[in-house]
């Protein structure tokens, strides 16, 4: 199945609009790098610490509700979401609720009031019905024990990429696809400190998931190059990446629409919980799918595929027995 706007046999010349997106993606990371360090990422209750509320509800949650019952408290950042658990009955389902408000300045006094004055406002509307199961203030320790957790999930899933592709392919393409990785994080991050939008552990989730999504796009690419150069033994490399690129376009933009159209669902539906997350998701399927056309191909001219392609030709073509001359007598 094919896009009704991509023709049967797309031609277009990629890689003669290789050096415009290499330009484009340079003025792209350079905006990126500056704006975390002029502007910082907006870091969520996750990296910087703050009070935890796990309570009980004896009836089914009404999480609008107990969001204007916070709004009085003056208390900054409050995040409240409903925790299901598939193993409840029908009944018990929706009856459990975690709330998650940001630091307040003034050390740990500051957050043991913060928490009786919580407790004292949910109790003039619950009375003594809900069942605090946690409640702690978590230090800014923890806090930044999981942001370096968070960046090490994302260097380890780079490098565990790097090494797939290297087994499956050859160097160049992996250092080609990682390439593309790395830009795609540098863009996502610098998306968030230019739009200040909380960045938490769901943003971690969602740059980790936009990792996986570039990586199966430019695998794809990848493939079809590999078998082209074995197709196509005289083909010059500029037409062959640009014929490798055709040849997935429809795929490539099939995988991305029918993946945006549920996120934008997602967006606009899901509610504030995951807002955040499936706007990182949209972003990271635009990113994953430009770069994995306009960076991680190109790059493979740049790596020196071109002697790659000529040892494949050696390597693919048909032995030639050597003639033996008779023997004398």
């Amino acid at each position: 199945m094919r896009l009704p706007f991509i023709p049967e046999k797309p031609a277009y010349p990629f890689m003669a609009w290789r050096k415009g997106g290499f330009a484009f993606s340079a003025v792209l990371m350079v905006a990126s790098v500056l704006c975390y360090f002029v502007f910082g990422l907006n870091y969520g209750i996750d990296f910087r610490g703050g009070i935890v509320l796990d309570i009980g509800t004896q009836e089914k949650a009404d999480v609008a509700a107990f969001r204007d019952h916070f709004s009085s408290l003056d208390l900054g950042e409050v995040r409240i979401q409903l925790i299901e658990d598939i193993a409840e009955s029908e009944e018990e389902s929706g009856k459990n609720v975690l709330i998650r408000v940001e630091r307040q300045p003034g050390g740990d006094a500051a957050q043991q009031e913060a928490i009786v004055r919580i407790k004292g406002t949910l109790a003039s509307y619950y009375g003594e019905t809900l069942d605090y199961r946690r409640t702690e203030a978590v230090g800014p320790t923890v806090g930044a024990e999981l942001k370096t957790a968070g960046m090490q999930a994302v260097v380890f899933a780079l490098l565990a990429m790097l090494v797939y592709i290297w087994f499956r392919f050859e160097w160049q393409f992996s250092i080609g696809a990682v390439a593309a990785l790395a830009h795609d994080v540098m863009a996502t991050i610098g998306l968030f400190a230019v739009t200040q939008l909380e960045f938490n552990l769901a943003t971690v989730a969602a740059i980790l998931l936009i990792v996986g999504y570039s990586m199966n796009d430019t695998v794809v690419v990848y493939d079809r190059v590999r078998e082209n150069l074995r197709k196509y033994k005289k083909m010059e490399l500029i037409d062959l990446l640009s014929r490798s690129i055709n040849d997935t376009l429809s795929r490539t933009l099939m995988t991305s629409i029918t993946t945006l159209l549920a996120l934008l669902a997602l967006w606009v539906f899901g509610g504030p919980v995951i807002r955040d997350f499936c706007f990182a998701m949209i972003w990271g399927v635009l990113i994953g799918t430009y770069s994995s056309i306009f960076i991680a191909a190109p790059l493979l001219i740049q790596f020196g595929l071109e002697s790659l392609g000529r040892r494949a030709r050696v390597v693919s073509a048909p032995h030639q027995p050597q003639e033996v001359p008779p023997a004398d007598g």
